[in-house]
């Protein structure tokens, strides 16, 4: 079975540049079945804030045929010796909402043990280059909503200009995500993500889009200062 990875590095302008303008083919890296290589941005943030594009931070999600080929990757590939210096979690896929090219996302969908597990969560769209202004309507209140959730251990978002847009959010447990989703949550305004949902489903902001979620199954080095971001990992194994 394959296995997915999420890194999260902070480089130099020059090594994330290179990295998102010319993005190793998987053709020359054994085992890559495909990466996306995108530039961080912090949820919520103003469209023309400083924080909106974080220019040395990058994010790269990740399918490999084992672990054996992710190994390889960060130990003998020059960029992924860079990557390597950052932090990353190695993900068994669970359940996927929509279709996304270019991965090989298995057919079958599988249930977590509990509702308590935490879980991971990513989500990728290929922009409507005219519903961009639309989507950053709906979008940033459900940016909002993610970043200041309680039940989440980490969250960001990340582009690939002109039109890949993704976010990655690290849940303490998959109950609270649901609620999150469904408009549950003992939050303000709890319904944030629900009424998006419902404008996209009415005129859709993109012509792909996935929501895939994974298990997480190990956590390896720091980002911002911070280990062990995986709540109770060991539960999930």
């Amino acid at each position: 079975m394959s296995v997915f990875t999420y890194h999260l590095v902070k480089t130099s302008y020059f090594s994330a540049l290179k990295a998102i303008l010319f993005p190793p083919n998987p053709k020359t890296i054994p085992g890559l079945i495909h990466a996306e290589y995108m530039t961080c941005m912090t949820l919520g943030s103003a469209i023309f804030s400083p924080s909106r594009m974080l220019i040395r931070q990058v994010a790269v999600f990740a399918q490999w045929e084992n672990e054996t080929a992710v190994d390889h990757f960060l130990s003998k590939n020059s960029l992924g010796k860079i990557v390597a210096k950052g932090w990353h979690t190695r993900l068994t896929f669970m359940r996927q909402w929509g279709k996304i090219s270019e991965f090989e996302i298995p057919d079958e969908n599988r249930e977590f043990d509990s509702p308590d597990s935490p879980v991971v969560a990513v989500t990728i769209a290929r922009m409507k280059l005219p519903e961009i202004p639309r989507f950053i309507r709906w979008g940033r209140p459900v940016e909002k909503l993610v970043r200041d959730h309680p039940g989440t251990a980490l969250s960001l978002a990340s582009i690939r200009l002109p039109r890949t847009v993704s976010t990655f959010s690290i849940w303490k447990s998959q109950k609270e995500m649901t609620d999150m989703v469904h408009g549950h949550s003992s939050v303000p305004h709890p319904k944030r993500h629900l009424n998006a949902m419902k404008e996209r489903e009415r005129k859709d902001f993109h012509f792909e889009f996935t929501t895939l979620r994974f298990k997480p199954i190990s956590e390896f080095g720091e980002w911002n200062g911070r280990t062990n971001i995986i709540p109770d990992i060991n539960k999930n194994n």
